[in-house]
């Protein structure tokens, strides 16, 4: 039976294609042939180039996901003639350069073209309050932004890079070794102008050449209601600035939620603790209790028993993508018994026991108070 290829890769199912994509430029980096000489390490390498292959094509992947291997094997299988070899040649020029020899131009013209920017994580933590009710919040971020003096390339105003004359603009150089079997060419990157083709001679005096700057900026941003530890939100194209013109990165916030003093969460519903006196939960009674909205009153009914569960309904946490949809606050009721008790309470305690014909004495209240509560 074939692995999953999930398993393979080591990503969850519900894996991002860059969070795939990176999961196999790791592996494959560890497991091609010229690089691991170990057993079996070939075979590893054609397991994740398949898996490769299946999850990074939406359509071969959403097969996958319904019929498993069923689903993209036989007649109607994809094959490597049906992958875009696109994206496993950006893969494969930024792993083993020197791979690329068959197919260097157009290598070439990806890796001088533009590049989009790299992504940015950050961790934010949250109130209680703010994760159930969302809203905007400020944050500050440092990410690299593109230069405005040169405007990304590097050079100084009024002037532009050159063609390297160590690759002639290629961005490759190649070494061929004579061997008894025959010359072998190897292909890697110009140590030059590290593959991009170009050099710059006259550096921009902002960015000292590099095309960007690192900047630090705030921004607003918008919490959802109902969000909760984990929760991932992705803010458009503010990550660090691509390269020759390429698009920015984006900018991942993680949500973390801290602890409240006085309410829980257990998915959408919200658990919180009431305690009251006995007499209380004797004669019933009404009473203000906290929520999330603000002081509510609670009805205590009559006879009500130690660690009863009230519901208040849609008190709870907004369900996240459809605020109108709330949970419950699930509230505990705690009934303070007392240690101690004044003359005056214990006379009129006894004769409520003598009304009930229960007996008193040593203990006979907690007996009196037992029976309320903890009826044989």
């Amino acid at each position: 039976m074939a692995r999953d290829y999930y398993e393979i890769l080591g990503v969850s199912r519900d894996a991002d294609k860059e969070e795939i994509k990176h999961a196999y430029r790791r592996l494959a980096r560890k497991y091609h042939p010229d690089v691991n000489k170990e057993p079996g390490a070939e075979e590893r390498f054609k397991e994740i180039n398949r898996a490769y292959e299946i999850l990074s094509e939406p359509e071969t992947r959403a097969r996958y996901d319904r019929f498993g291997e069923a689903g993209v094997s036989g007649g109607a299988g994809v094959g490597y003639q049906d992958v875009d070899m696109g994206g496993f040649a950006d893969i494969f020029e930024s792993i083993f350069s020197g791979f690329a020899g068959g197919m260097g131009a157009q290598a070439q013209r990806r890796r001088s073209g533009p590049v989009r920017g790299d992504d940015l994580r950050l961790d934010l933590k949250l109130d209680f309050r703010e994760a159930v009710f969302g809203g905007e919040k400020e944050i500050r971020i440092s990410h690299l932004e593109t230069c405005e003096v040169c405007s990304g390339s590097g050079a100084k105003p009024g002037t532009r890079p050159r063609t390297c004359s160590t690759c002639s603009g290629s961005g490759q150089v190649r070494r061929v070794t004579r061997t008894p079997f025959g010359s072998f060419t190897q292909v890697s990157t110009c140590p030059t102008c590290n593959g991009t083709g170009t050099v710059i001679e006259d550096k921009c005096d902002a960015c000292d050449g590099k095309g960007a700057n690192q900047v630090t900026k705030k921004l607003k941003i918008t919490i959802p209601a109902g969000v909760d530890n984990g929760t991932r939100l992705r803010i458009s194209q503010e990550g660090d600035a691509g390269q020759r013109g390429g698009p920015p990165g984006d900018l991942y916030v993680y949500l973390f939620v801290n602890e409240d003093q006085e309410f829980q969460r257990d998915g959408i519903n919200i658990i919180s603790e009431i305690k009251i006196s006995y007499l209380q939960a004797i004669l019933g009674s009404r009473i203000e209790v906290n929520t999330v909205d603000g002081p509510v009153e609670l009805t205590i009914p009559p006879g009500t028993q130690p660690n009863t569960v009230m519901k208040l309904e849609n008190r709870g946490v907004p369900r996240l993508g459809n605020p109108v949809s709330r949970g419950d606050h699930m509230i505990t009721v705690l009934i303070d018994i007392p240690t101690k008790i004044t003359p005056e309470e214990r006379e009129l305690l006894e004769k409520l026991a003598k009304i009930r014909g229960d007996r008193t004495g040593k203990g006979g209240i907690e007996g009196f108070l037992g029976n309320i509560f903890h009826p044989r």
